[in-house]
């Protein structure tokens, strides 16, 4: 199983670097996992014209890179519980998917296109989190998800 975690911008902060480099570790012994930064895209004003701009841009950028079973995270999207992930991520393989593709959106969230692209659309809960920090919660929820479907003791 190949999973990407496909987002925008350039990881900043090295606790997230460091936290999301241990995951992946962790990790490697169920798939091979790959963190792709498209270009965030700058904002020249605050109008809401503007900010659906930098989704545009944003957007295409991460659709020229989607691929596999593509999951969108957004608000919108439907909430699992950790048993409930764990159950989907080891299911897909049986459904003949061998790539699955996450997509995290910039600071202004993700265009309709790539909601519209994505065979599943997840969401995290109602709370909003910095797009980079959702990087780590993601790769821990996927190592989780992993040590669930392998009757580890990570979950309790």
């Amino acid at each position: 199983m190949a999973i990407d975690i496909l987002c925008v911008g350039k990881l900043k902060e090295k606790y997230l670097k460091d936290g999301i480099a241990e995951y992946a570790k962790r990790l490697s012994r169920f798939c091979s996992l790959s963190l792709t930064e498209v270009e965030e895209e700058p904002l020249a004003s605050s109008s809401a014209a503007d900010v659906e701009k930098v989704r545009q841009r944003e957007g295409k950028r991460l659709l020229a890179r989607a691929d596999g079973f593509v999951v969108a995270l957004c608000i919108e999207g439907k909430q699992l519980s950790s048993p409930q992930f764990s159950e989907l991520v080891a299911d897909l393989p049986n459904r003949g998917v061998s790539r699955i593709t996450f997509v995290i959106g910039g600071s202004y969230g993700l265009s309709d296109e790539v909601v519209g692209r994505a065979d599943l659309r997840l969401s995290f809960g109602k709370f909003t989190y910095p797009h980079q920090l959702m990087r780590l919660i993601l790769c821990e929820q996927i190592y989780r998800a992993f040590m669930i479907a392998g009757g580890g003791v990570y979950h309790k």
